[in-house]
């Protein structure tokens, strides 16, 4: 589903290269995490997927269903299934929760969205994320607490309905309750869906307990330096990044 291959991405007028020959291959149905010390280029990596206007990718191959997206705009690739859940989601005064989803879910779509059953599948996916139906006519995100913010990217996930699912430090900020609600809710989408592809970046196996990964690979340096199975996440957690890849302290 995603390859990508010998990646270089940088932030735009700066000469340092964050992603350094990046390669990785997601196949569909997998779900694959990246753990990694601070400053290592996890949340870059999911900024230059979906095409931050910030970062600039100077050498290397993304593809995703076979086709280089490498050069198109964040709205061209969440057309094509890729969806970002962020880390830090932002506030956008004036436009409506309701608003931003249905004209979300046309653009991707192609089609004019039936109003009633539009308000029928909100209703219900509100319930599920455990958010106050209220919110659908605030602005999107503006007062929310931080979980209510994560809820919300879930909530937007199960209305657009994307292939590829990156899910950027979704943990953080998030009480147990709060976490065990979005990660039942993005289980219970990919049963739904199930060739549906996850990319967890995160710092702590807790969330890895909810959403079980396939493949767990510890970034390094811009790039993978050790892949594994769960069991890595736990030993990372136990003993730190000592002794993977180079210039790591712990």
């Amino acid at each position: 589903m995603l390859e990508i291959n010998h990646l270089y991405a940088k932030v735009k007028d700066k000469d340092v290269e964050i992603l350094k020959d990046f390669s990785l291959k997601i196949n569909s149905s997998e779900v694959h995490a990246i753990m990694g010390p601070n400053g290592t280029g996890k949340s870059t990596l999911a900024k230059v997927l979906m095409g931050h206007y910030s970062y600039e990718v100077t050498s290397g191959v993304m593809s995703f269903l076979g086709e280089d997206i490498s050069t198109l705009e964040v709205n061209d690739r969440a057309k094509r299934g890729l969806f970002l859940c962020m880390q830090d989601p932002t506030v956008i005064e004036g436009v409506s929760n309701s608003e931003f989803l249905r004209t979300a879910k046309g653009e991707i779509t192609g089609e004019k969205v039936n109003l009633y059953s539009f308000i029928k599948d909100m209703d219900s996916a509100m319930k599920c994320v455990n958010l106050d139906s209220s919110m659908l006519h605030r602005s999107l995100n503006q007062g929310f607490s931080g979980g209510e913010k994560k809820k919300n990217e879930v909530l937007q996930l199960k209305v657009l309905k994307p292939k590829f699912i990156i899910l950027d430090e979704l943990d953080s900020g998030l009480d147990v309750d709060s976490l065990r609600i979005v990660c039942e809710n993005i289980n219970s989408y990919v049963e739904e869906n199930p060739e549906t592809s996850i990319l967890i970046i995160t710092h702590y196996p807790r969330i890895l307990e909810y959403i079980k990964p396939d493949y767990v690979h510890v970034m390094v340096d811009g790039k993978i330096q050790k892949t594994g199975n769960i069991d890595l996440a736990f030993t990372v957690e136990k003993d730190g990044y000592v002794g993977i890849g180079s210039g790591v302290d712990g």
